[in-house]
């Protein structure tokens, strides 16, 4: 119910539910998540309307075939575990060729509902039934479906043992009351929404997801004033006054407007210190071909700087995002690194960009034809307003200087330099585990 930043705040671990009817589908999904999920489960017991008809959910445990083919493409080109949650079948003897079936695909667990597809929260959970199928399987079980029996802490492990499971997957009643999970006991329900709402406010989760989790917890109160006035709030404002929250939106919106001001003071110019000591200057700039002359380009030009300078020549670590074939590129000079900000249709536009932060952190040149006004003359501007007199990027610049010019020519391919090329198979702007200190 809680959103993907929500989440991420609240448990240092993150399993993905999904829905999913097709295999292609579901790996495509997987694969842009994988890196940031420690574990994707299918969700193949979703008794809803909108589920069955699109083929996901309980609708699965009709087409075995469509399962296994799901979950054996999953857990074969995943790097993460596999997991799937079932509901039962009216008859016992396919629910056992089911899990033998989910079981020999190699997933890690199965989650397993006590109910059929046409039943709901008031009919009763067949934890007998899940005790029997745990008993014939030699992979986890996670039970299911005991929210009604699940008042107290130690409710969880009575339900677990009652299914024979190895754990316990409960969501309505974590939902009415998060810490259910408390050993000591739960909390009163209306200090844990006013805990929730202040992670909901750090997380900048929408209105409308943190009303409803809300009411979800009010249910059996629904009839105090704070219950009857969540269901009227029109508003984040409205619902913070009426938990007492409006001093803390307050502090998180201007905490968020001094960090969106300085953004906007910067145009996303940043500056660094990476775990190893050194330093990364990242800027939002891109190379535009058509902006340079044939025979010059920022690679060359920052290579003909530490010919003058008798630095040793730039390094470039370029990173190639598989999902979209794009790259990214840290190039190292004297310990310092630079990139940009934004991921290029090749490896050579990413090098260029990250030549171009180079020299005008070194307030050279980039060889740019003369009276060509570029989108990253702002970006450069802020830099040089800023950040230009700060010590740490002077580099060895005594012998430098713009009357230096070389003859030097080269095409704009530029083979001045020793290029790396990784794959990172991720979907956000961050490398490879190797290389994360370098990329951002």
């Amino acid at each position: 119910m809680l959103n993907f930043g929500v989440l991420t705040a609240l448990f240092l671990e993150v399993c993905i539910l999904t829905g999913t009817a097709n295999a292609k589908t579901a790996l495509k999904a997987a694969k842009k998540i994988e890196q940031d999920v420690s574990a994707i489960d299918i969700n193949m017991g979703c008794p809803k309307e909108f589920s069955l008809k699109g083929g996901m959910g309980a609708a699965l445990l009709k087409k075995p075939e469509t399962i296994k083919e799901i979950l054996t493409t999953l857990v074969k080109n995943v790097s993460i575990p596999v997991t799937c949650k079932i509901r039962l079948l009216p008859d016992m003897e396919d629910n056992i060729k089911l899990v033998q079936l989910i079981q020999d695909t190699g997933v890690s667990a199965l989650g397993i509902h006590g109910r059929l597809t046409e039943e709901r929260p008031r009919h009763p959970n067949r934890n007998h039934i899940i005790k029997s199928l745990t008993d014939i399987l030699h992979i986890p079980v996670i039970a299911n479906g005991g929210s009604k029996e699940i008042l107290h802490y130690s409710d969880i492990d009575k339900f677990r043992e009652s299914c024979g499971a190895s754990s316990v997957m409960i969501a309505r009643a974590a939902e009415w009351n998060t810490s259910i999970f408390r050993s000591d006991g739960p909390l009163p329900v209306k200090d844990v929404v006013k805990e929730y709402i202040k992670v909901a406010l750090d997380m900048d989760n929408g209105f409308v997801n943190t009303k409803y989790c809300i009411l979800m917890m009010m249910r059996s109160d629904m009839d105090q004033q704070e219950g009857l006035d969540t269901q009227d709030s029109k508003g984040l404002e409205e619902l913070c006054d009426i938990w007492g929250m409006s001093d803390y939106l307050k502090k998180v919106t201007m905490e968020r407007k001094a960090k969106q001001d300085q953004v906007d003071k910067y145009l996303g110019v940043k500056r660094r210190k990476l775990e190893d000591g050194k330093y990364c200057i990242e800027m939002p700039i891109r190379f535009y071909k058509k902006d340079y002359p044939v025979s010059i380009s920022p690679k060359l030009k920052l290579y003909e700087w530490t010919k003058r300078n008798h630095v040793v020549k730039p390094n470039y670590l370029t990173t190639e995002r598989t999902q979209d074939r794009c790259f990214k590129c840290v190039m190292e000079l004297e310990n310092v690194c630079y990139t940009s900000t934004f991921w290029e249709k090749s490896k050579q536009l990413a090098e260029q960009a990250a030549a171009i932060v180079g020299l005008t952190v070194l307030n050279e040149d980039d060889g740019r034809k003369p009276d060509i006004e570029s989108a990253n003359d702002d970006v450069i501007s802020v830099w040089r307003r800023e950040f230009q007199d700060d010590t740490i990027y002077r580099h060895k610049v005594g012998n430098s200087g713009k009357d230096g010019n070389s003859n030097m020519v080269a095409s704009s391919g530029d083979k001045v330099d020793d290029n790396k090329t990784v794959t990172c198979d991720i979907s956000n702007e961050n490398c490879t585990e190797s290389n994360k200190k370098k990329c951002s």
